[in-house]
């Protein structure tokens, strides 16, 4: 008997962490039927027959967000077997809202209380069973991070499955339940009995979705909203709120017979770590230093020394072990085609071309793993929901939510899931801002870019890569500064309410997953996209006319020499006019990490490792200091790539939207680049021309923009 447990609960209430245990490699992602939000489902390890759905977090089953819209509409429409609702233990007040409208559905409920290692930490109780009695449930307790009871709440939620049922236990007041009554008898007749009472309260809190859901008369909806008026001029109140209050006066209720509260009036472990990484004087420069530890340990040190090992070694010439002289990737493949006799223009194709490029990239490989197991540690232990409550307050000064820093979070992997995850920011202009800014932040994409030029043109300079993610911090915070004083972003702002999740140590196994995850995902892109572009450049660089005859020529006679220096004039007042440059900053767009591999081929390297002497010399021939970060500025900011402008037209739902936003990133990108450039020249060796005098008129303009919005929040 094949069943569906749909798991639902709070935001960060641990429920992806028991997903990826429950359904391990047997899990797929798509988008929901007429949406564009992700969906994930999987195979339950132990039986096959178990579908595991993994439903968007939400706080009720009052939805504003598309994401919110999502997991409602999926348990009234696809009706799953069973309802598997996580509940955060240290926070179960409110997780157990949400758990009150669930148990409403007519669906069977298992409650499984995570994190009860931090609970039992602190010495708090939680009666269960008598929990489950009184919201009547099945009440389970588990750890996902440990995995510790997980097995047996999913066996749980198999049996009650098959043959559960899960009654509502709580009930209202007086004159709600007689205009609750009254609902039903004139409207839910015909529905199922066990849905009856959810839709009437839907009904009773005027829901507009769940009106236009059912299509019901104006004679209908007018004469039930009779009795809904009578009860709120009886309790004076509105009807959405009379449920909400009702709603938290039987949950204290049910708290006070079922929770032993020990560490009550006593300061946690994560309430004295708050008072000092939450202040507000040391919280801002704690963000800073940890994110400069994360990026140069990544990128500078550790993380440089890892890189230059499987670039030399791997696809380089090789390495030394124990004496033996083991050679690399080019160096195996190059003796193995010539030793078949390969023709050379095949040769070269494979390993001039395809290793160099697909090399170029996968040489990095190390510096995100690194990277990636920083944020995973940071996300994992509690931080980053800090953090973003930290922004919002810097956010907010500016026209930005500390909403927007989740999808920020999120883009530090990969922009295309960092734009989809605005769908959680109910504001539509604050969504469409997010959508547009996101991108700045460097994703994994980027930071070869920033480990080669920082290796290669900055000696390994410790401060090249975190000075990346805040230019990117930076260029998110001006925007929207700027963007909010326009008639398009202006409006009054939302407040931004989140749950600050206890400390807790994440475990190995959730880092590797969590780092290994985003790993492959950008293995995968070099394997296929940054392999069939490496082919077309490397084609493109070695063929062209010369003498009336097309054929193999010079590099500088090729193909890609004539466009790159048809179009290198566009960047020459930032610095880096050259075709080479050019011709990367254009296969960036096809993905990012493109540049570096684009850079391997085109300087004829085997290897682009942050040490190699002859990559440092023949960059060097092309940049200087000034320019190389000014290259480093626009390939931040500008247009991402084709994969993530994708995403951006997708979430923007309109061809004028989409070409705004990538012309804004655009134009954003070539203006710091080319400020930067003009008066570094003119600081650095006293250049002064009419550029110069450009540059000094959009920085004047940048900082009156500023300035003005200022003002006008102030009056």
């Amino acid at each position: 008997m094949a069943i569906k447990i749909a798991l639902t609960g709070n935001p960060n209430c641990g429920k992806t962490t028991l997903f990826n245990i429950l359904t391990g490699s047997n899990q797929f992602v798509g988008n929901w039927p007429g949406v564009t939000v992700e969906k994930k489902e999987g195979r339950f390890k132990e039986d096959k027959e178990v579908t595991v759905i993994d439903l968007p977090g939400i706080y009720s089953l009052s939805p504003y967000s598309p994401e919110e819209v999502v997991s409602r509409n999926y348990l009234l429409d696809e009706h799953p077997d069973v309802i598997l609702n996580i509940v955060d233990g240290t926070s179960l007040e409110r997780s157990l809202f949400l758990t009150t409208q669930l148990t409403e559905l007519g669906i069977p409920v298992v409650v499984a209380i995570n994190m009860m290692d931090v609970v039992n930490k602190r010495g708090d109780e939680i009666d269960t069973e008598r929990l489950g009695k009184t919201i009547g449930c099945r009440v389970t307790t588990l750890s996902a991070l440990k995995g510790d009871g997980v097995n047996e709440a999913v066996q749980i939620a198999i049996l009650m499955a098959r043959n559960g049922k899960t009654v509502p236990q709580h009930s209202f007041s007086g004159s709600v339940e007689h205009t609750l009554a009254h609902i039903e008898e004139a409207v839910l007749h015909d529905f199922p009995e066990e849905q009856q009472r959810w839709f009437a309260i839907k009904l009773f809190e005027r829901d507009e979705k769940i009106v236009e859901r059912l299509n019901l008369h104006e004679s209908i909806l007018t004469h039930i909203d009779i009795d809904i008026k009578n009860c709120e001029k009886e309790l004076d109140d509105d009807s959405e709120s009379i449920i909400t209050t009702e709603r938290y006066t039987y949950i204290d209720a049910v708290m006070k017979k079922c929770y032993q509260n020990k560490s009550s009036g006593k300061l946690t472990v994560s309430d004295k770590i708050d008072r000092i990484v939450t202040n507000r004087i040391l919280a801002l420069p704690i963000f800073v230093l940890v994110m400069v530890i994360v990026y140069a340990v990544s990128v500078t040190t550790v993380g440089a020394w890892a890189t230059n090992w499987a670039n030399n070694g791997v696809f380089g010439e090789g390495w030394k072990l124990l004496g033996h002289w083991i050679p690399g990737v080019p160096v195996l493949v190059d003796n193995a085609l010539t030793a078949i006799g390969c023709a050379g223009w095949l040769r070269s194709l494979v390993v001039d071309g395809m290793i160099a490029g697909v090399g170029a990239v996968l040489g990095f490989v190390p510096q995100l793993l690194i990277l990636f197991a920083f944020l995973a540690f940071l996300e994992g232990c509690g931080y980053m929901a800090r953090i973003a409550f930290i922004l919002d307050r810097i956010f907010r000064k500016f026209g930005l939510s500390g909403r927007s820093f989740i999808p920020i979070l999120i883009g530090t992997g990969c922009g295309v899931p960092g734009i989809m995850a605005s769908r959680t920011i109910e504001s539509e202009r604050d969504r469409r801002l997010t959508v547009m800014t996101t991108t700045f932040i460097p994703c994994s994409a980027k930071l070869p870019i920033i480990a080669l030029f920082a290796g290669t043109l900055f000696n390994g300079a410790w401060w090249v890569a975190p000075s990346a993610y805040f230019i990117g911090i930076t260029a998110i915070i001006c925007s929207g500064t700027i963007l909010k004083k326009t008639k398009r972003f202006s409006g009054e702002e939302i407040p931004f309410v989140m749950e600050l999740p206890s400390y807790h140590m994440p475990t190995v196994s959730s880092i590797i997953h969590n780092m290994w995850e985003r790993g492959w995902s950008f293995i995968k892109k070099a394997g296929t996209i940054i392999l069939l572009a490496s082919a077309a450049l490397w084609f493109m660089s070695g063929f062209g006319w010369e003498g009336g005859h097309f054929g193999m020529v010079s590099m500088d006679h090729s193909i890609l020499a004539h466009i790159g220096n048809a179009v290198a004039w566009i960047f020459a007042p930032l610095g880096w006019g050259n075709w080479k440059a050019t011709v990367a900053t254009f296969t960036g767009l096809i993905a990012k990490e493109s540049i570096v591999g684009t850079f391997g081929i085109l300087y004829n390297l085997g290897e682009v490792a942050v040490d190699n002497v002859e990559m440092k010399r023949q960059l060097a021939g092309d940049f200087t200091a000034l320019s190389a970060y000014s290259f480093l500025i626009f390939n931040l900011l500008c247009a991402p790539c084709v994969a993530a402008m994708g995403a951006i037209r997708r979430e923007m739902n309109s061809h004028w939207w989409f070409w705004y936003a990538i012309g804004y990133q655009c134009g954003l990108a070539y203006a710091a680049a080319f400020c930067f450039y003009q008066l570094g020249l003119l600081f650095t060796k006293g250049y002064f021309g009419i550029d110069t005098i450009m540059a000094f008129l959009a920085v004047g303009l940048f900082f009156w923009l500023l300035v003005k919005n200022n003002r006008r929040r102030e009056g």
